[in-house]
């Protein structure tokens, strides 16, 4: 658990934390222009916790759910080892600004080195420029070797 600002504290996500997370998992589809009901966020959120698909980390206020950032596991041929890839990252916008994404980024940072992973990759919108500096700030590096593609099948 981590502090900040002696107002917030960031935990590892368990089953009871959903309904909180959900909603701002919503929030986070309507960011990227997808559309979500409440209860298929919950319902997908209870699936990976239940069926441990990935890490979800949550940043609290008093108990509410303010923050959340998920990793999912995964492996690098080149190097024969773990990484996480750090996949959402999302912050309520009344308490953006506060250290709050820094926190979760600074936590999955540290469960990624306490799990002896190679690292964590993620991408984001090439506009989304708070996502960018915040991460760049803290020493991530933009991949400028290789490009990245999707084959969608809907």
């Amino acid at each position: 658990m981590q502090l900040l600002n002696n107002n917030f504290e960031i935990t590892e996500a368990v089953q009871i934390d959903t309904s909180g997370i959900a909603q701002l998992f919503k929030d986070y589809h309507k960011f990227y222009r997808k559309d979500s009901t409440l209860q298929e966020c919950g319902s997908y959120l209870e699936e990976r916790l239940k069926n441990n698909d990935s890490k979800i980390f949550v940043a609290k206020q008093r108990n509410k759910v303010i923050g959340f950032t998920q990793l999912y596991p995964s492996f690098s041929s080149v190097t024969m080892k773990k990484i996480w890839i750090l996949n959402d990252l999302f912050v309520d916008r009344d308490y953006r600004k506060q250290g709050v994404a820094k926190g979760l980024l600074q936590e999955a940072e540290n469960f990624s080195r306490k799990s002896k992973a190679r690292g964590l990759s993620l991408k984001t919108e090439i506009t989304n420029f708070a996502a960018q500096n915040l991460y760049e700030g803290r020493g991530w590096v933009k991949d400028e070797v290789f490009y990245s593609y999707y084959l969608n099948h809907s």
